[in-house]
């Protein structure tokens, strides 16, 4: 992240997985987010079909996991958070978590709540560029934050 991305109000997509929607997490995660910092602009629940599982997991077409992982954000309901606090991506990556649970530090939301590498409970952007993208794949009516400049 640019120095001149810190200490700017941000937002960042957060999507609750189906194994975290399905052991009854979500609540405890979004209390998680909120206890932060984290303002809650906009949420939704989805079943994703399988095509816009692909859609949204593009990015990934290429790599080995990709079909795993598309079939298996299809097998329940998700929930996307469109977050919004002062170094929104950077902080929120790092409540999250490692993406392998086993490596994630202890007390972040995958170390509670992930059950594999697969299942590791949510997904969140990870650079502005695909926060844009991902917040507007879900909200694509939510207006645009305007960045402070600072």
């Amino acid at each position: 992240m640019k120095e001149t991305e810190l200490n700017q109000v941000q937002r960042s997509l957060l999507m609750v997985k189906p194994v975290a929607f399905k052991n009854r997490n979500t609540g405890k995660i979004l209390t998680i987010l909120e206890e932060n910092g984290f303002e809650i602009v906009s949420i939704i629940s989805e079943k994703l079909s399988k095509e816009r599982a692909k859609e949204f997991y593009a990015v990934h077409k290429e790599k080995e996991f990709y079909e795993g992982l598309t079939d298996f954000m299809t097998t329940g309901t998700i929930i996307a958070v469109c977050l919004q606090k002062e170094n929104c991506i950077t902080d929120l990556r790092k409540i999250i978590g490692n993406t392998n649970p086993v490596k994630a530090e202890k007390g972040t939301i995958r170390n509670l709540f992930a059950t594999s590498l697969r299942a590791n409970a949510v997904h969140a952007s990870d650079s502005p560029e695909n926060a844009l993208k991902e917040i507007k794949f879900y909200f694509p009516n939510l207006k645009e934050l305007k960045q402070n400049k600072g």
